[in-house]
């Protein structure tokens, strides 16, 4: 495939995102969950072929971009930890500055590079969850 084949794939997946992410402003809290769960497996399978690119690209490709995956892989798992983590606190105030955090995080992410493009999506999805998890907090408050 042509370089500038795969730019407009990238393109085409960057949209899609943007798209699911806002229309799960829309979207009841359950329907997000599935759909950052869906996010989630399609960044796992986008994080194994870049690995396995990455490995049979060796010698072919600079180890700067061997670097940049396995950092962008701890990158993920780490921010993965803490959003699971985050989940479990419930009291309003930690609510807000979770759904802050993953906002904030999402907004991160968008700027990443061109294999961040499903983990934004990801990131996005999980913000939304948090800010709708808060407001559920809120009116049971």
């Amino acid at each position: 495939m042509a370089l500038s084949d795969q730019l407009a794939k990238l393109s085409t997946r960057a949209k899609e995102a943007e798209d699911h992410a806002a229309a799960a402003r829309d979207k009841a809290k359950a329907d997000v969950e599935k759909d950052r769960e869906l996010a989630r497996g399609t960044a796992d399978a986008q994080a194994e072929h870049l690995r396995e690119a990455a490995n049979e690209g060796k010698g072919q490709i600079s180890d700067w971009w061997n670097n940049a995956q396995s950092n962008w892989n701890q990158h993920v798992a780490t921010v993965r930890d803490n959003i699971e983590s985050k989940k479990a606190e419930l009291d309003l105030n930690r609510a807000k500055r979770n759904a802050e955090n993953a906002e904030g995080d999402a907004a991160f992410a968008i700027d990443y590079a061109a294999a961040a493009i499903v983990e934004a999506e990801y990131a996005v999805l999980d913000a939304e969850l948090a800010r709708k998890q808060a407001d559920e907090v809120a009116q049971n408050a």
